[in-house]
């Protein structure tokens, strides 16, 4: 894979497990308020890490850390990241996988060869109103199917939506919840204005606003959702 970090230590990534978490290059999305522009802008890249230097770190910490996350960019995209999870498998890591659940094929296998333990997927919005949020043409079918297998597989997973105002409104996680229904785990995530895609002082972005009206809503639809 294309390794642009490696963050050796982290015990926020993957919630209740001391882990390292993996970078992977390259995104097919375009989300303005991105906060890893430097995985997303090929003009942003840094050499790649070397995939054995990072696998030669995690064997040597066996024992101390219990899981790897793999983040992006979009992992998914790397056709071997299966042999990369199968590697770290074989070293008795719990994997996590941050995705956005735009390859459904992948994500079917690395759940069929149990190579992950949980995943993460990224639900940008309303699929009606997706294409206006990751600024790029997308099969909102794939997304379905995504969502579809996590919820029918029984994989241990969360779905997120970090909260952009400019583009989403308290109605919005309603809808995102109706899509979404029968899934165990869902987030909104604030909105980080600092080092993102895009510019989002000059989008001026308040990205507070709204978030706690959403949460209300939920609360009297009577549907839970944690805020991060």
């Amino acid at each position: 894979m294309r390794i642009g970090g490696l963050e050796r230590f982290s015990m926020a990534d993957y919630d209740n497990h001391l882990a390292a978490t993996v970078f992977t290059q390259g995104c097919n999305f375009r989300c303005p308020y991105c906060h890893n522009p430097e995985l997303v802008d090929a003009h942003r890249f840094e050499p790649p890490i070397p995939e054995d230097e990072v696998l030669d770190f995690l064997a040597s910490r066996r024992g101390l850390l219990e899981g790897v996350c793999i983040s992006g960019g979009e992992p998914t995209l790397h056709d071997d990241l299966p042999s990369f999870c199968r590697r770290l498998k074989a070293m008795g890591y719990r994997v996590k996988l941050d995705t956005n659940g735009t390859n459904p094929d992948m994500l079917a296998l690395l759940i069929h060869e149990r190579l992950v333990d949980y995943i993460a997927m990224d639900y940008k919005a309303p699929l009606a109103k997706y294409r206006a949020m990751v600024r790029m043409r997308v099969d909102t079918e794939a997304i379905r199917r995504s969502v579809k297998l996590l919820r029918d597989t029984g994989i241990d997973h969360e779905l997120r939506t970090t909260w952009f105002d400019l583009l989403l409104e308290p109605a919005d996680v309603l809808a995102i919840q109706e899509e979404i229904a029968g899934c165990r785990r869902f987030t909104l995530q604030r909105c980080r204005p600092d080092n993102t895609l895009e510019d989002l002082e000059q989008l001026r972005l308040h990205p507070r606003t709204g978030v706690e009206e959403a949460v209300e809503m939920m609360k009297k639809e009577g549907v839970s959702v944690g805020v991060r």
